[in-house]
């Protein structure tokens, strides 16, 4: 890493440079394949599903700080090693960080809705979204999405339904079904259903 880390934050990574692609040797070490999860929240999700995954690296990108504290204490409660974290916008990190090909699957869960119409522009999955996300997965790779927003559900499907020869539609796995996140399971607890969507690199 570029520097030590500092108390509470064991697994963030700090690069040299926020304007070269991550060198994943350097930000893990050796290690198996990747997955990123873009917004991590508390680290509920990433937690869990790493823990699950120990052959597999997980990279968390989250711009707050105390979010990724919170993702850094669970990992080091759990014993585990295959975490890192990146504090950055995620729409910087997938367009400008993270390598071609460099990951076997990305995960978006309930990201800021902008429900607001005026807002919209701010959302992340839109416009060059897919094209972006597709460059950084392996062929074969993943995309998941979840939102508890109706709205924005309909705009991710009618987003990655236009990039055809980029992505197709596939049941998201079972065993992921199964790992929810800190929004996921308030909402669940409120009512609200999880609307979700996984899409397959050609």
């Amino acid at each position: 890493m570029a520097a030590g880390p500092r108390p509470g934050e064991k697994w963030l990574y700090r690069p040299e440079s926020w304007f070269e692609p991550l060198d994943l040797g350097r930000v893990f070490g050796a290690g198996g394949p990747l997955e990123v999860e873009l917004g991590s929240g508390d680290g509920s999700f990433l937690v869990s599903w790493a823990g699950s995954n120990p052959g597999r690296r997980f990279l968390g990108v989250e711009r707050l700080l105390g979010r990724i504290r919170k993702l850094d204490r669970k990992a080091q409660r759990a014993g585990l090693t295959n975490i890192r974290a990146l504090r950055i916008e995620a729409s910087y990190c997938v367009e400008y960080l993270l390598p071609p090909s460099s990951a076997e699957a990305v995960h978006l869960y309930f990201p800021d809705p902008w429900p607001k119409r005026r807002h919209h522009k701010n959302r992340l999955v839109q416009g060059r979204f897919p094209e972006l996300v597709h460059r950084v997965l392996a062929p074969g790779g993943w995309m998941h999405l979840r939102t508890d927003n109706e709205e924005y559900f309909r705009q991710m499907q009618e987003v990655f339904g236009a990039a055809k020869g980029l992505f197709r539609e596939e049941a998201t796995p079972a065993e992921l079904l199964a790992v929810k996140t800190d929004f996921e399971r308030e909402f669940n607890a409120r009512g609200i259903s999880t609307l979700r969507a996984s899409y397959r690199r050609e």
